[in-house]
């Protein structure tokens, strides 16, 4: 399985109390889990800068990602990049 790094920031627009927030959160995760039960969720992380937030991943097909980061764009009204990730060690392996 190859790992993803989704990296998220909320529009403006998405929401306007936080608690709001959790409701959309809520959606967001369901609609994941219901149309990508492939994907293995690893971690999901809270950022306080360039994104809000961070998830990683991990699938099989890149299709899978792709209709991941559609549906956080669609349903979570955010913006997403998702760079392949490669574990530390494994890439240091592949420099020798």
């Amino acid at each position: 399985m190859t790992t993803y790094i989704i990296l998220s920031r909320f529009s403006p627009e998405a929401f306007d109390n936080p608690k709001h927030f959790l409701e959309l959160a809520e959606q967001v995760s369901k609609k994941i889990k219901q149309e990508c039960p492939n994907v293995k969720w690893k971690d999901s992380y809270a950022t306080l800068g360039r994104y809000d937030v961070i998830d990683v991943v991990e699938a099989s097909d890149p299709k899978e990602i792709e209709k991941v980061a559609m549906i956080i764009r669609a349903y979570g009204h955010s913006t997403t990049e998702t760079p392949i990730g490669t574990p530390w060690k494994e890439f240091l392996g592949g420099l020798k």
